[in-house]
Formats: structure tokens, C-alpha cells, sequence
């Protein structure tokens, strides 16, 4: 890569960083798109699942407090075991259309809770199990687990902090298994990983800075515009590649 691609990426990866410490979510929307571009599918998105990992691992030293583990235990297991499936409708199935399947899905749901009260699909144990199982299959097959895990928090009133500390270790969880099965993080020159890595540092410091200034109303409202340009960019994702 050369100076400018370089410095393109530090801004992007800093700002995705930032953008998850105080919404929850959002590295791999914010940063995804041009490290693809620069890097290729492949190693871009084997590099967004990798510094998405440690962005998570990093906001969750500062905000393991707010760690619901009871719902973790619900969302997480049923994760895990729907990537299994998700892995197998990704080799097997046309990506274009399933992404646009489920993208529309998600984007439909999610704005019709946002325009009414009654809308809420995800209640209860059953409600937070089908959430894991869908954040978990949409992250094998449509690299976007986030917007799932939103639904969840709007359908159950899930207050924003503890949202934040429980959704990091959730995604850890999630991205790690995935990593795994694509056999580990990309081989990059000991210049990329120090770069990104430092400017995901300073993404995530300057995220907790932001983050005490800024209502729990407006952090959530960012969390959900967040999942449905996700579940938007997905779809248009699909329809590119028909």
C-alpha cells in the first residue's frame, strides 16, 4: 500500500474504533468498505474480522461492568451454534440472493419497530435465543451480525450501557469463531498490523472520551442507524452481485 492508502486506512480503522465505543456497534461498517477496496475481499474482510475482535476486546476492558451475563448465555450459545449452518448456506447457497433475504428482513423489522411500539419480535428467552441464532448466521453469510443483536435491544428495552458491555463480548465471541474457521488472521507486514493497530488504540480512547458527553438517547439513536445502513449496505450488497 502506498502513503495515502495507508493513512486512508488509520483514519477508517480509527474511526470505526470510535464509532463502536460509543454506539456498540459499527467497526466493520464503518471500515469494511475501504479496506475491501484496497486490500481485496479476501484479506480485507479477514482484516476487518480480526480488528474487529480486538476493538471489542479493547472497549470490553472498559466496560466489563455493564456485562449482562445472563443474556449473554442467551445470545451467544445459539450464535455459535446457527454459524455452523450459516457457514454451510454460504458455500452452497447464491450469496447475492440470501444476502438480500436477509438483509430485508432485518431492515423491515427494524423500521417497523422504529414506527411502532407494538412491532417488537423479540420477547423473552425464545426472543433472545432467535436473536443469537440470526446475529450469528448473518455474520457467516452476510458478514453483519449487529443488526440482529440491535433488534434484540429494541425489542426488550435493553438499556444502552449495559448493551455496550454485553454486545462487545457477544461480537468477541462471534468473530472469533468465525476466524477460526477461515484459519486465523491475514499474514501482513509487521508496518500494517502496527498502523492499524495503533490507530484502533486511539479509536477506542477517543471513543470512551466522546462517549461521556453524549446521551444515552443519542448513542442509541446512533446504534440504530448504524443497524439499518447495515442491513441496507447488505442488501445493496446483493443486488450488486445478482
Amino acid at each position: 500500500m502506498g502513503v495515502l492508502e495507508m493513512v486512508l486506512v488509520a483514519m477508517v480503522v480509527l474511526t470505526g474504533a470510535a464509532t463502536q465505543r460509543v454506539s456498540g456497534m459499527g467497526f466493520g461498517l464503518v471500515s469494511a468498505p475501504l479496506l475491501v477496496l484496497i486490500m481485496g475481499p479476501f484479506l480485507g474482510i479477514l482484516l476487518t474480522n480480526t480488528l474487529g475482535l480486538t476493538t471489542s476486546l479493547i472497549v470490553l476492558t472498559q466496560v466489563w461492568r455493564q456485562v449482562e451475563l445472563r443474556k449473554l448465555a442467551l445470545l451467544a450459545p445459539p450464535a455459535l451454534l446457527a454459524i455452523i449452518p450459516g457457514a454451510w448456506v454460504a458455500l452452497n447457497v447464491p450469496s447475492a440472493p440470501l444476502a438480500i433475504v436477509v438483509g430485508s428482513m432485518t431492515f423491515s423489522a427494524l423500521l417497523g419497530m422504529l414506527l411502532s411500539e407494538r412491532l417488537r419480535v423479540f420477547h423473552g428467552t425464545t426472543g433472545a435465543v432467535a436473536a443469537g441464532a440470526l446475529s450469528g448466521f448473518m455474520s457467516v453469510t452476510a458478514g453483519a451480525g449487529g443488526p440482529a443483536i440491535t433488534l434484540y435491544a429494541l425489542s426488550t428495552r435493553w438499556k444502552h450501557r449495559s448493551f455496550v458491555g454485553t454486545a462487545q463480548l457477544c461480537f468477541a465471541i462471534i468473530t472469533a469463531a468465525s476466524l477460526t474457521a477461515k484459519g486465523g488472521p491475514p499474514d501482513l507486514p509487521a508496518a500494517t498490523w502496527a498502523l492499524t493497530l495503533g490507530a484502533l488504540l486511539m479509536g477506542v480512547l477517543l471513543g470512551g472520551r466522546v462517549a461521556r458527553y453524549i446521551p444515552a438517547t443519542l448513542a442509541r439513536a446512533l446504534m440504530v442507524g448504524l443497524a439499518l445502513t447495515g442491513s441496507l449496505t447488505t442488501v445493496a450488497k446483493g443486488i450488486i452481485d445478482l
